[in-house]
Formats: C-alpha cells, structure tokens, sequence
C-alpha cells in the first residue's frame, strides 16, 4: 500500500499542498495530468528524493517520512531510466543487489528470465534499443524485490508498437511478483491498458478518476 496525507512541497516553480490519496496493497495505480503538473515531484516526494514541507508518507504499514531513500525500500525507474554506462546489462541489473549485500546470480537470472533480457546481460547499456533499456531499468528496479514500484513516464518515449509490448511486459510483472505499483504519465492508453486505480493530478490536487 501507498497512502500519502496531506503531502504540502515546493519545487522551483510552484507548490502543491494537501496532496492525498491511497493505492491499496497490489494495486496498479496511473496518476495522470499534464506535462509540468508535479507529477514527478510527488514521485521524488515519495521515493525520499525531494524534501516536503509537510505531510506524512506511509508503505504499508510503516511511516517512511522520515526515512532516507535506502531505507523505503521503493523500486524507482526514472524518466531517463538512470542506467550505469560503465555497467553491462547483468551488472547493471545486480548492482542493487550488491549494495544491499544480496545475493545477485540466481535473482538477475531470475529477472532475465522475467523480463526476457537474457541474451542482453553481456551488452552495454549504450546501444540498448528504447523497449531493451526499459526492461533492463525494470529489471534492475525489481531485483532487491521492492515492496513498491514507482514508474516515472516509463513509456513516453516509446513509439506504439513497443509501448503496447511494453503494457504486457508490466501486466506480466504485475501478475507475476503481485508488487504495489504507482505509474506516472499524461498518456490515457497506460491508463487504459494497465490501471485498475486512477488518479489524475489538476489544479495542485490529486483526486480519483471513475470509469463509467
């Protein structure tokens, strides 16, 4: 579960205040809105990435308001995917299990086999198609085996055919490891294709969208 409560920040350019809003345990959340809105803003709020005002941020049970980064155990795949370009896929993938004193070889081999990326584990990052690079961001963001997932405009850049391979690879991971997951994007087909809870950011609040 994610429950954010009255979440007040700033960024550079404006504020959002009283930010609420809950994903049940497992759900697969979209929070919608336009480019600039402060829909990575709350991401970063959530992650422990950016400072808040105010507030209170739960992951399950536990408050993690207060916690650093490390300590919320999220899973976070950002805009750019982040990946290391001095890292090969398979390292790329096991580094955050080797920051957290895991053990890596039977997890990576697992995410290969998760996110079809096995053949890719010897490449660079550098020449990783849009779809490849994605996976391998996922990958590496679910090794640890996060209790959430945070997905910042995973599939904007993509065009449609990869982005609709893209939809089943993460209805697969849904399906597959039952991971609390919070998506941010302004496309309505990730909305479509993958949520089963709906929230669009608009005028600095965050509220519930209903299908019909």
């Amino acid at each position: 579960m994610i429950r954010v409560n009255d979440l007040c920040l700033r960024s550079d350019s404006f504020a959002l205040s009283d930010i609420a809003f809950t994903v049940p345990t497992g759900a697969y959340a979209v929070l919608m809105g336009r480019s600039g809105c402060g829909k990575t803003t709350i991401l970063e709020a959530i992650c422990g990435l950016r400072p808040i005002q105010s507030g209170s941020i739960y992951l399950g049970t536990l408050e993690v308001t207060a916690l650093s980064p490390a300590e919320r155990k999220i899973g976070y795949v950002p805009q750019d995917h982040a990946l290391f370009p001095h890292l090969n896929v398979h390292e790329n993938l096991a580094f955050g299990l080797h920051a957290r004193g895991l053990p890596s070889e039977e997890r990576v081999e697992e995410i290969g086999v998760l996110l079809g990326i096995s053949d890719l584990f010897g490449r660079t990052t550098a020449g990783l198609s849009g779809g490849e690079a994605q996976r391998v961001a996922l990958g590496r963001a679910l090794a640890f085996r996060p209790g959430v997932l945070l997905l910042d405009e995973p599939l904007s850049a993509l065009d449609e055919s990869t982005r609709d391979e893209m939809h089943s690879v993460l209805r697969s991971i849904r399906e597959k490891t039952g991971v609390t997951t919070l998506h941010v994007t302004h496309l309505r087909e990730d909305a479509k294709a993958l949520a089963d809870v709906v929230l669009e950011l608009h005028g600095g609040k965050v509220r519930p969208v209903h299908s019909d």
